[in-house]
């Protein structure tokens, strides 16, 4: 014999889907269920954003910076080619290039600029980094020993009004000891291609140069100023950093990108943090709009609430019978929001330049911002935890109307009916 449903339960679902005589009431209740809808949907598609933002640039920094650095502490990393091997054998290090970094002046016709000179193996440094990608002009390829070529960032090459094909002039500051004092080291180099990361700190401030050239240029010999290690998974780089610590037998200091752009990846945390915070805001005030929903109702209900009183209905059950009709208003209002926002997560690809051709605006100019489309990342961890930060609300918000109807006096209630 199937059991029955519990009466609280019924007689819940009974006055969540009866059409009620105020018709104000059902109004509010639909106001707080598409507010509940809506402030869900928007939780969910702003967390996508930011992780999309925060994926985006996570990528782009990385198709440059390295997830590892071993470089030398007080002087040039000797013999790195035992210092890579050493690294390329624990298992979770992929690639190893070494590099020559130090600063430098580029002058053309007068315009003079600073910028990180980086010299590079093309075939080894495809391995650990992105540059080939981000080529906008020329080749990576084009970087050979002894012909000083060199590949400039968009923005520097505009700076200085060069093109691909055109000589600039490089200044290194480890200058030369003549009898009339120290003279800077100056080489003309031939622009051989330009790259565009989308990052301004390195489309207006970095070079890269063939790292037989950058040894000749800087006095090195056969010694680098570091290696470049690649990780399979980035999050684990700190891990690995420390791992590689106690193994590298050389005078060097290891650092991971979350060390190298820590103060980056926090700003954009923090501003996730906060508007997930402020946008829970708009879900709280949608679910606390049940209380004045249920307290109407509860008032409405008055004389059914006392006639169950009478039949022996207890004040838990009474408070039962209204928990479960705000907790399906707000669960309602949930599903729609999740579905609603998880839809739009997933297709805001799709959604934002429809909207930007119909008004005729761009939310994000490429003449201002370096990443011109909005990029989303779902991530189903925020959906749960949006949903049941959502439907906690909500419930609480059905604690005082249903603990008031609780409390109706059966003999006054009827008094007047």
């Amino acid at each position: 014999m199937r059991k029955a449903l519990p009466y609280e339960l019924l007689i819940g679902l009974r006055y969540t889907r009866a059409k009620r005589r105020n018709h104000f009431i059902s109004f509010i209740s639909l106001i707080s269920m598409f507010g509940i809808a809506l402030g869900v949907a928007a939780l969910i598609v702003v967390l996508s954003v930011m992780n999309g933002f925060q994926k985006e640039l996570r990528t782009r920094i990385l198709g440059v910076a390295s997830h590892i650095e071993i470089t030398g502490i007080n002087s040039p990393l000797e013999n790195w080619q035992a210092v890579a091997d050493t690294a390329m054998q624990h298992r979770e290090v992929r690639a190893a290039a070494p590099f020559v970094q130090s600063q430098a002046m580029l002058t053309v016709d007068g315009s003079v600029k600073g910028a990180l000179v980086r010299g590079i193996l093309p075939d080894q440094e495809d391995k650990v980094a992105d540059f080939r990608k981000t080529i906008k002009s020329g080749s990576l390829d084009n970087l050979r020993p002894g012909e000083f070529g060199i590949i400039l960032g968009a923005d520097l090459a505009r700076s200085l009004r060069v093109f691909t094909g055109d000589k600039v002039t490089l200044i290194a500051p480890q200058g030369t000891v003549t009898p009339a004092g120290v003279v800077p080291r100056l080489k003309s180099f031939r622009v051989v291609g330009l790259f565009e990361v989308g990052m301004y700190e390195y489309d207006a401030g970095l070079a890269l140069i063939h790292l037989t050239d950058a040894q000749r240029l800087y006095q090195m010999d056969d010694r680098v100023s570091g290696v470049r290690l690649k990780v399979d998974d980035i999050f684990s780089a700190p891990r690995i950093a420390r791992e590689l610590a106690a193994t590298i037998n050389a005078d060097a200091w290891l650092s991971d990108w979350t060390k190298s752009h820590a103060n980056f990846f926090r700003a954009v945390q923090i501003e996730k943090t906060m508007m997930f915070i402020i946008l829970s805001l708009i879900v709280a005030v949608a679910a606390f709009n049940l209380v004045s929903t249920l307290v109407m109702a509860v008032t409405d209900k008055e004389a059914d609430i006392a006639i169950l009183r009478t039949l022996g209905a207890r004040p838990r059950s009474i408070m039962a019978m209204f928990v479960i009709q705000g907790a399906l208003v707000g669960f309602i209002g949930l599903g729609l929001g999740v579905v609603g926002g998880v839809a739009l997560a997933l297709n805001i690809d799709v959604v934002v330049p429809a909207i930007e051709r119909l008004f005729g605006i761009q939310f994000l100019s490429k003449d201002v911002y370096y990443i011109s489309d909005l990029p989303s990342d779902l991530q189903w961890s925020d959906v749960w935890g949006v949903t049941l930060i959502a439907f906690a609300l909500a419930l609480l918000a059905t604690l005082y109307p249903s603990w008031r109807a609780s409390r109706v006096n059966p003999a006054e209630a009827l008094r007047y009916e």
